[in-house]
């Protein structure tokens, strides 16, 4: 048994060494994500699908507080840099603890609508075990409560 847990153990690690690159998405800037594929480890506020789908951030101050703020989140994250701001879109990557897996999450502040619109998914693999979701939702949660 020893024998199938140190394969198993061994090929994680191998996976945990590709990255892959990330998929910034020059589209988001004009609030447009690409869409999440067939597996279960993305989420966008675009998504038509429930396993997909997830509310966009909404927010009622001007545009600049909103920025402001939301940077602040994501800066305040555990892992997560900020690798580019484009006047209204955010790309972030957010890496794991353990196996340093990176997921990357575009943002695109709509004014006109006074909503985030995001996009999060995983470079690698087939499930995140719903971390894209449950980190999403911490962000909601720490934008609303700043």
């Amino acid at each position: 048994m020893s024998g199938k847990v140190s394969i198993l153990m061994a090929a994680t690690l191998v996976l945990a060494g590709f990255s892959g690159t990330g998929s910034v998405n020059e589209d988001a800037k004009n609030g447009h994500f690409i869409p999440c594929p067939g597996s279960p480890n993305c989420v966008s506020t675009e998504a038509r699908d429930d396993i997909h789908r997830i509310a966009p951030i909404s927010y009622n101050m001007d545009f600049e507080n909103a920025r402001a703020k939301l940077i602040g989140v994501i800066r305040s994250m555990p892992r997560a840099k900020i690798v580019s701001e484009k006047n209204n879109s955010i790309s972030a990557e957010f890496t794991s603890a353990i196996f340093r897996f990176v997921d990357d999450v575009e943002f695109f502040i709509d004014d006109n609508s006074k909503t985030i619109q995001f996009r999060s998914a995983s470079r690698v693999g087939y499930s995140d075990m719903g971390v894209n979701r449950k980190r999403m939702e911490e962000i909601r949660k720490r934008f609303y409560l700043k």
